[in-house]
């Protein structure tokens, strides 16, 4: 796992984590639009509408449903398939108001790029950062629990 954050040309923030798994393109994206293989590492209840305008839709407890309040909504922005997948963040109550009510941006890219027919390169980008001491330590929780995650994902490759 690589943390390649950077500033962009604008000087926005972007979180970006990138690793390689060794699975190829089709199954590497299989585990984000499936929902049994996203069960696996992101999840103990996920679902996914795989379209422009659709969700991915997850609860870290198991004995809640997936309509239940606690559960976290991903919209999906836009995909084109086996290459890119772009959510839209929507913030839940666990961060501040001002950060909340201040967001309109905030976005994760994940890119799934080939290095071979076994191998495959994944890098998440999170763009659309506001600005201040809550928005800072809003990147720092994704910052964390993004990496997290993600070592979630490679533990089934090891």
């Amino acid at each position: 796992m690589k943390n390649t954050s950077y500033k962009n040309q604008s000087g926005e923030k972007v979180l970006r984590l990138e690793f390689i798994i060794p699975i190829s393109v089709t199954e590497a994206w299989e585990l984000f639009t499936i929902d049994e293989k996203l069960k696996k590492w992101i999840a103990p209840q996920a679902h996914i509408e795989l379209k422009s305008g659709g969700y991915i839709l997850t609860n870290y407890d198991k004995s809640k449903s997936l309509s239940d309040s606690s559960s976290i909504k991903l919209p999906i922005i836009s995909f084109i398939d086996y290459e890119i997948l772009i959510l839209k963040v929507i913030l839940n109550d666990n961060f501040v108001t001002s950060v909340r009510e201040s967001d309109t941006n905030l976005q994760e890219v994940i890119q799934f790029i080939k290095v071979d027919n076994s191998h495959t390169k994944i890098v998440s980008s999170m763009l659309g950062w506001g600005k201040g001491i809550d928005w800072d330590t809003t990147y720092n929780f994704f910052e964390r629990g993004n990496e997290w995650t993600y070592q979630e994902l490679l533990k089934n490759y090891k």
